[in-house]
């Protein structure tokens, strides 16, 4: 089987447009430069019973082969869709925030990700590392030539639970699941699709929404369904920045600096640009490692994971910004619980470095993503703790909720 033929970057897909704030257009301008575009030119039609049902099965432990954890348990209203924590806690956790990191759970060794605008009209480039990537012309993913989806998407929901410690156990009685082949997965996903097939509200609601009989329930009509049920619940919506820009709204006078610092002197539309504030490529900010990372020995190579290329070492995903003051700690490592700070990183990173907490083989990693930061456009700009506050302010006008509360369920 060939790679699925995909669609190329969407048109706001361009180089940023720095603002001249002597120009007279300022921010508003520079944004429709930048690609911005109303809210509903970035959604994606979904069915409304496949909504309804994928948020069930989003809540739901039946989706993890344990019983242990839903999408909900890491993914929570209270911060953002995130988890409020560095890294994120998988089986074996209970509670919400600090209370389950000190519950012992098993530890993801990257920071949970938000949901907003997943999947919408040219976002389909997934998780830190861009493992689930259908920007191109094919859809690359771990799958390899057998992706079941040719929907970034749906290919991204089939991951979580085929991953140990985060939905999967880690005890000897999974261990056979360790080969990370697709035959293994593929087990995981026939018992649970067939203890969703069987369970007495799940399986006939999905059935009707996915359009097959119950017993041909198969995962991808799950993952269709929550799929659809992300698009819908995260999509984005108006900000008060969409009303400035689109409709002659109001911003504070703080959130018009921090706006024409945003896409002035700080640089920061220069990855972060278009309808979600993010150019979805990949960059090397030199946060500070927490925890033992993905690699190991407090060590995590980042996109060079996925591509090999030496060149990606250190360097993530440009997150997306909407409701950025919600989904803190920050970075891939969660190594920053401040968003003033975290925006500080990205200019003047050695301002928040404490080498004294890391070991020598962090040092190394922090000193490899330094040499990469310095061909970024955000290096070698200082800004003032004012101009933070100014942009930290201009974020908070890029807020909205979602439409539904997700709550975790057995």
């Amino acid at each position: 089987m060939s790679l699925v033929c995909h669609c190329g970057p969407p048109s706001w897909s361009k180089p940023y447009f720095k603002v001249d704030p002597f120009n007279g257009g300022g921010s508003r301008n520079a944004a429709l430069a930048a690609g911005l575009v109303r809210p509903q030119e970035t959604h994606v039609e979904v069915s409304p019973d496949l909504v309804s049902i994928g948020k069930l099965l989003f809540q739901t432990k039946k989706m993890s082969l344990d019983h242990e954890t839903a999408c909900a348990t890491c993914h929570r209203d209270r911060f953002g869709s995130t988890d409020g924590l560095p890294v994120a806690i998988g089986t074996e956790g209970h509670g919400e925030g600090i209370s389950r990191l000190l519950d012992g759970g098993d530890i993801i060794p990257r920071n949970a990700l938000p949901f907003w605008g997943r999947g919408g009209v040219g976002f389909d480039v997934f998780f830190w590392d861009g493992r689930v990537d259908g920007s191109g012309n094919g859809l690359i993913s771990q799958f390899g030539d057998a992706a079941p989806s040719d929907d970034p998407l749906v290919v991204a929901v089939h991951l979580p639970p085929v991953q140990i410690g985060e939905m999967i156990l880690d005890i000897a009685g999974n261990y056979e699941l360790e080969s990370e082949s697709i035959g293994s997965a593929q087990r995981v996903y026939d018992t649970i699709a067939r203890r969703i097939a069987e369970d007495p509200a799940l399986g006939p609601s999905l059935g009707s929404a996915a359009g097959v009989e119950q017993a041909d329930i198969g995962f991808i009509h799950i993952a269709q369904a929550i799929a659809s049920f992300i698009r819908f619940n995260f999509r984005i919506k108006d900000t008060r920045f969409h009303r400035f820009v689109f409709d002659d709204g109001e911003l504070t006078d703080d959130e018009r600096a921090g706006g024409l610092l945003f896409y002035g002197k700080a640089g920061c539309s220069a990855c972060h640009y278009g309808p979600y504030f993010s150019d979805l490529r990949f960059h090397a900010i030199p946060f500070t490692q927490a925890g033992f990372g993905f690699n190991g020995f407090g060590i995590d190579y980042g996109r060079f994971n996925v591509t090999m290329d030496p060149d990606d070492r250190q360097k993530f995903r440009t997150p997306p910004l909407y409701n950025a003051a919600k989904t803190g700690p920050y970075s891939h490592s969660g190594s920053i619980g401040n968003l003033k700070e975290a925006i500080r990183a990205h200019v003047d990173p050695l301002a928040v470095y404490k080498a004294d907490l890391l070991t020598g083989p962090q040092r190394v990693q922090f000193y490899e993503s330094l040499r990469t930061w310095a061909r970024e456009p955000v290096s070698g700009t200082y800004l003032s703790d004012h101009e933070l506050d100014g942009l930290v302010a201009f974020l908070r006008a890029l807020e909205y909720e979602s439409d539904q509360p997700v709550q975790e369920t057995e």
